[in-house]
């Protein structure tokens, strides 16, 4: 992606961070932004590193993660296009509390922590937005902690495989394929899983014929049947 040929102003007025606001607004922003590509395994920031924008992922996909004092690694998140992470972090005046690798080939618009607090000075509406992003992110933190402590391991995949069908919609179709944007041995750090036990369950649910697996790709047979498998 050619960066003379991208227009940031359209992009971010397409952002739910951004949306609403002005021309003027949305130029004044760009300015502070640059467009970054990054290449699959590449590191984008590291824990410690200074924290001198956020980002807003245009292609490609992002692992937040963690590693622990004896090297164990903890996805906190996948971020896919039209994603944005590090937004709260930008306000704490600290370095990065994680790590962010390149999925994917990748690429992000950068946003300044400058051009973010020039904008708030001249507008404090622009604060909202702001603040509707980092609460958009605590309300999936919030979401994951739940899922941690009140759901098995069973119940955590099943509910990953279904969180973007459709229930009501769903109840029509015969099967509904998701891609796991990700490996399977990523997926099972976000949830908190041992790969050999994300696999199992996998293995287990399709011989209940619940799914089928192709590579990355789970067909699931029956909607309905699987939200509930699991379920006391």
């Amino acid at each position: 992606m050619d960066p003379k040929f991208f227009d940031m102003p359209r992009y971010l007025a397409g952002s739910p961070l951004f949306s609403g606001l002005s021309s003027n607004e949305l130029s004044r922003i760009a300015q502070s932004c640059q467009i970054r590509s990054y290449t699959k395994g590449e590191m984008i920031f590291s824990l410690g590193e200074a924290c001198e924008a956020f980002h807003m992922v245009v292609a490609g996909q992002v692992k937040l993660f963690v590693v622990s004092p004896v090297g164990q690694e903890k996805v906190i998140e996948i971020i896919s296009p039209g994603q944005s992470f590090a937004e709260a972090l930008v306000f704490l005046n600290k370095p990065y509390i994680l790590s962010a690798q390149a999925l994917a080939d990748t690429v992000l618009v950068n946003v300044s922590k400058r051009g973010v607090f020039s904008e708030i000075e001249q507008d404090p509406h622009f604060a909202l937005h702001m603040l509707a992003g980092v609460s958009r992110r605590l309300h999936g933190l919030i979401q994951d902690v739940e899922a941690y402590a009140l759901r098995n391991g069973m119940q955590r995949l099943i509910g990953y495989l279904l969180r973007d069908v459709e229930m009501d919609a769903a109840n029509g179709q015969s099967t509904v394929t998701v891609s796991l944007p990700a490996s399977k041995a990523t997926i099972a750090s976000r949830l908190s899983l041992t790969p050999e036990y994300f696999s199992r369950v996998l293995h287990e649910l399709e011989a209940q014929q619940l799914i089928t697996i192709d590579r990355r790709e789970i067909r699931i047979l029956n909607v309905q049947k699987l939200a509930c498998y699991g379920s006391p």
